[in-house]
């Protein structure tokens, strides 16, 4: 089972966590599963931005993004060239390495 290594966040996993997370599952819902409190306002039908995230080791083993995907990411704050929407990034059989930015351009959060 592959495992994501979800990188140090301020707010939702200061320490960093390490998970295992099945093979076709997306990286917002595992993260999810396991407590990383990823914002995701749309519920998840990539029509926002709040769950970008940067994969930084492993991006080459998910499926790429489509163009819905593409024309989301292009309005998320901290773009890199390993962004993804993580309500659209589906987890294969590599082990991911993943940042949450700092940021989302989302002005009022779910969590209240």
């Amino acid at each position: 089972m592959p495992q994501i290594i979800f990188l140090p966040h301020d707010e939702l996993c200061p320490e960093g966590k390490v998970i295992e997370a099945e093979s076709g599952v997306t990286v917002c819902d595992a993260a999810l599963a396991h407590g990383i409190e990823i914002e995701h306002a749309c519920e998840k039908s990539c029509a926002c931005t709040t769950c970008h995230v940067i994969v930084r080791e492993g991006f080459d083993s998910m499926e790429e993004s489509d163009e819905l995907e593409d024309d989301m990411l292009d309005k998320a704050w901290g773009l890199e060239p390993e962004s993804r929407l993580s309500c659209q990034s589906v987890v294969a059989d590599e082990d991911l390495v993943v940042e949450i930015p700092k940021y989302t351009i989302n002005q009022v959060s779910e969590r209240h």
